[in-house]
């Protein structure tokens, strides 16, 4: 738990977490445990990373205090600060300024940013106390949802850049936030549906109310008068709703006959016309049921249905602004005269030269013209081991260098990078009809004819039999009786219910259509990187001296290498090393305690030393399906590390288990293919295969949906490379950890680690799916007999509008009965 400000001292007594052997000294910022190098003897305070200090001292200094102790009644969790310390002088840039800022009256502005390490209330509180530490900002706004901050200020007084600093400083690293102008027409439009749904509700309130009241009246002898007064009420109340919020109903119902489709608003149309027409002839002739009660509560509830249909479809549209989450927000342009300037990534063109630093991301695809290093593809490939680049090698936007600063021509932008392609294959994936859509529109379309040639010879047969009044009268009882609101809410009102209880247990699911997929078995894909394994390299094998072990962890903590990271996490160490000397794709070399240290490669270090013993330990490493690194120490000997990809704890049994459900599991990674293989083996996997490109996975996908002999098929993956086939995939699982762009393609999202998950939620789907089905049944069944009834004027018009939101009632009551216990 992180100290709270009282825990913390009050600044003139020393700090009571330091303790004086400096072991186990926590961070006065965020909590975490200070390394040992950068603890500062005989200091009061101490932080575990530069960003932490300069929050720290932020806030002390604007006296914003208060943050320690929301934050510790709120989210105790530690977590360090974001601070970059960056300028961010690219977001006052006129292309920067124009597309994204907004001008507001009397001279203001506002913008949305992006911030990295919102998480908690506490950081919502902090974030809006912004204009108490920047002069010239008017109004600080967070959405801890979407991690944003939409920030209201003054340009004479303030440059954006000097807020975006200011909020860095804060701990809290800025990026553009794009896509806003989408997002403002989305959300309006989801504000104008949620008000519709909401004059609905009240509107059909009311008219309950009055309904309440007539009935009652009917039997304690209410006056004429009044009688008359709520009916002429209630038919204005209700012919309201049908033009208002019902008007949505009517524009399907005339699309329908404008395309000559059958849809359910066309039924649903005629339902309440007639209602509509039938109970407002009643009011004006002052005789006769009146049905707006029901028809106002028809069309909340169906509004309610729609809203969460409305919902699940957002997941296309979001999909096609993935590719600015994984590409830099800004670059670094190297003009004519060799002058650098920060820019927006907008304006970078084909042609331009950029500088990438070591720790920076490629801003676009292009062609290395200056520099060597090695780079780290995994997001967007799966191989895990860097790759060496140096001039006239191309290079991918996404793609994070690890080594040396380079320049690089840019070849492509935007859309037309493999990036902006692999989104396109998402959103392409994303948008396609699933079978569930397809299945309800069938139904839909026989439904809407069937029911409206039945009320067709109702009103015929009852015509010749009866008369005119007696055929309108049994047929609009007809229509009412069958409207097909029980039908229209059977899925999504299972889905939904069934989501909010796979939500409570982890699982995030964003598409009725998996629910559907998952029900029955299949075949499984699963990545390697982060599903199957952690995607973190570390020491699996320790071969040699144990000193050795500790001079090449002082010697990596230099090194910004995957490979560098495993070996210092690995080793606790005091040593210090100096002369660092790094050789791209092969290795580093220093000196530790006046010893010559050598790390890297075999090749690279074992040329200038001879050791039987350390080529026999390479080849043991190797064997057991590790990568080889060795190191040397000069007058001590050879040390050689296997550095692997740990196998996530229970992934076996959950394997075995989907497989004796009748999954066919397989593995598709990119990385090394006698890798993959011997994951394959461990974890009880036949067919594994590795070195698959992200184009190649969705080709897969293809194929074995393609196949005619082949069942459904659910990609489970975690990183940008696996958001393609996740996309075109049947089902799409994203595991926790993974990259934006998998979680955003992903039809669902599992919050905890591992494959165990995915066992729970294959039996959270077939129970659903046994829901929906019942709920089909029951509504068909309905229709049929309340069909059959209404036809033979059995059921009339008052009866029908009483028992037409029973139908809708009684899916509502299966879904949530059907979820009370555990799945």
């Amino acid at each position: 738990m992180v100290p709270s400000v009282d825990e913390r001292g009050s600044g003139d007594e020393p700090m009571s977490g330091i303790p004086q052997d400096n072991s186990e000294c926590l961070c006065d910022h965020c909590g975490l445990v200070v390394p040992m190098g950068l603890f500062e003897s005989g200091e009061e305070r101490q932080f575990c990373c530069n960003g932490c200090k300069t929050v720290y001292r932020v806030l002390r200094s604007a006296g914003l205090e208060g943050f320690y102790s929301v934050r510790d009644a709120v989210d105790p969790s530690p977590m360090r600060a974001a601070s970059t310390g960056g300028a961010y002088e690219e977001l006052d840039d006129p292309a920067f300024q124009k597309s994204l800022v907004r001008a507001l009256p009397g001279g203001e502005v506002e913008v949305e940013l992006l911030l990295e390490g919102m998480h908690c209330a506490a950081c919502v509180w902090l974030i809006e106390r912004l204009p108490r530490v920047a002069e010239g900002v008017v109004e600080s706004r967070a959405n801890i949802r979407r991690r944003t901050v939409c920030v209201r200020y003054r340009p004479d007084k303030i440059q954006l850049s000097k807020v975006a600093q200011k909020l860095d400083r804060l701990g809290y690293a800025v990026h553009p936030a794009r896509g806003g102008e989408a997002r403002e027409i989305r959300l309006r439009e989801d504000r104008r549906f949620l008000v519709r749904v909401a004059v609905a509700g009240a509107l059909a309130g009311n008219v309950m109310l009055l309904a309440i009241a007539l009935y009652e009246g009917e039997h304690s002898g209410m006056s004429p008068f009044w009688q008359t007064t709520l009916r002429w009420y209630s038919m204005v109340l209700g012919i309201l709703v049908l033009l208002g919020p019902g008007r949505l109903f009517y524009r399907g119902a005339i699309a329908s006959l404008r395309t000559r489709t059958a849809h359910l608003d066309l039924p649903i149309a005629l339902a309440l016309t007639a209602g509509g027409v039938w109970g407002a002839m009643n009011t004006v002739r002052g005789t006769g049921e009146i049905y707006f009660d029901s028809l106002a509560v028809l069309v909340f509830l169906l509004l309610v249905g729609r809203w969460v249909q409305h919902r699940q479809q957002r997941s296309a549209s979001d999909s096609v602004e993935l590719m600015l989450t994984l590409t830099p927000t800004s670059a670094t342009v190297i003009d004519d005269q060799g002058q650098s300037r920060r820019v927006p990534i907008e304006s970078v063109e084909v042609g331009m030269i950029v500088a990438v630093g070591a720790g920076e991301s490629v801003p676009a695809d292009g062609e290395v013209s200056e520099g060597e290093t090695e780079l780290d593809v995994s997001l967007l490939t799966g191989e895990s081991r860097p790759i060496v680049v140096g001039a006239g090698d191309r290079v991918t936007a996404g793609a994070t260098n690890l080594r040396s600063p380079i320049r690089v021509c840019v070849q492509a932008v935007g859309e037309s990078t493999r990036v902006g392609k692999l989104m396109e294959l998402i959103a392409q994936a994303s948008a396609q009809r699933t079978e569930i859509v397809r299945f309800a529109d069938r139904v839909a379309g026989r439904f809407v004819i069937v029911v409206v040639v039945l009320a067709m010879g109702t009103f015929v047969y009852w015509n010749i039999a009866e008369g005119i009044g007696i055929g309108i009268e049994h047929a609009t009882a007809l229509l009412i009786v069958t409207c097909p609101c029980a039908l229209g809410l059977a899925t999504p009102m299972a889905m939904s219910v069934a989501m909010g209880r796979a939500a409570s247990a982890g699982m995030l699911v964003k598409s009725a259509a998996a629910i559907e997929v998952l029900a029955k078995p299949g075949t499984m894909i699963l990545d390697k990187t982060g599903t199957i394994t952690e995607g973190r390299a570390r020491v699996a094998v320790v071969l040699g001296d144990t000193r050795i072990h500790e001079m090449a962890a002082a010697i990596e903590k230099h090194c910004t290498h995957p490979i560098a990271h495993a070996l210092v996490d690995s080793c606790d160490t005091d040593l210090v090393a100096s002369q660092i000397n790094q050789t791209i794709g092969q290795g580093v070399q220093g000196v530790v305690d006046g010893v010559f240290v050598k790390i890297g490669s075999p090749e690279f270090v074992l040329k200038d030393t001879e050791s039987n013993d350390a080529e026999r330990w390479v080849d043991e490493v190797i064997a057991l399906g590790h990568t080889p690194v060795v190191a040397s120490a000069q007058g001590i000997g050879v040390c050689v590390f296997g550095i692997g990809d740990q196998i996530r704890e229970g992934v076996v049994e959950s394997i075995k288990e989907l497989i004796a459900g009748g999954w066919d599991v397989r593995i598709c990674s990119g990385d090394h293919p006698e890798i993959v293989r011997r994951i394959g083996n461990a974890v009880g996997v036949e067919i594994a295969e590795g070195g698959v490109s992200p184009e190649g996975k969705a080709a897969l996908v293809a194929r074995l949906k393609s196949d005619e002999y082949a069942r459904t098929v659910a990609m489970v993956g975690d990183g940008v490379n696996d958001a393609a086939a996740l996309a075109a995939a049947d089902v799409g699982i994203a595991v926790h950890g993974g990259a934006e762009a998998s979680l955003e393609a992903a039809d669902v999202y599992l919050a905890d680690m591992g494959v165990f998950p995915l066992v729970r939620l294959v039996k959270l789907s077939s129970k659903t799916m046994r829901t929906i089905r019942l709920a089909f049944v029951i509504s068909l069944s309905y229709n049929t007999i309340a069909a059959v009834l209404a036809m033979t004027g059995v059921v009339n018009a008052l009866m029908a509008a009483v028992l037409m939101p029973i139908s809708s009632l009684s899916v509502v009551a299966l879904c949530v009965r059907s979820w009370r216990e555990d799945v």
